[in-house]
């Protein structure tokens, strides 16, 4: 990156932090530039092969919304189902989860590092009727920085521990 180019970012994120603390921008441009410029999710599939997902590839899913409740407060979220995003890199489903299928599972990984575990049966819809979302947007709003570019969202869990904010990273893999 030249100097030029670094100077000129650098303006950029102090006029944005200036307008930030004054709250000189409306709520829905109040999204790190750092984080809308960096709205990718990389899907990895059992074959290793990866894919990396972007918000206007998003855009051709189907739109699931759900409201919930976590840490006393409850938003709205809207995004994409998780198992119908995995069509993407083939991962198994409907008919075709079961036997050694059922062993496959996804690590989920947020931007921080935080990771979690989900069976691909935990949100599949031939085993349940909990939709586990990628969500990009909150209460009709882009997701604030803290969660975006991708929240993922598991409904009916009394505890959000496997919710993870900044997704950047979903890996299917097989259990040995």
């Amino acid at each position: 990156m030249s100097a030029m180019n670094r100077t000129i970012r650098l303006r950029i994120l102090a006029l944005t932090a200036i307008c930030l603390a004054t709250g000189a921008l409306p709520a829905a441009a109040q999204v790190a530039p750092r984080a809308a410029a960096a709205a990718r999710l990389t899907l990895r599939g059992l074959d290793g092969r990866e894919h990396v997902v972007t918000p206007a590839e998003l855009s051709r899913f189907a739109r699931v919304d759900t409201t919930v409740t976590a840490h006393q407060v409850t938003g709205r979220y809207s995004g994409v189902a998780l198992a119908d995003l995995l069509t993407l890199v083939h991962a198994p489903r409907g008919d075709s989860l079961r036997g050694r299928a059922l062993a496959v599972y996804l690590m989920v990984q947020g931007a921080d590092g935080y990771r979690v575990v989900l069976s691909l049966a935990d949100f599949d819809p031939g085993y349940t009727d909990r939709i586990a979302i990628l969500a990009d947007a909150k209460d009709g709003a882009p997701l604030p920085a803290a969660e975006a570019p991708f929240h993922l969202i598991v409904p009916g869990e009394k505890r959000p521990a496997r919710w993870v904010r900044q997704v950047v990273r979903i890996e299917a893999r097989r259990a040995p």
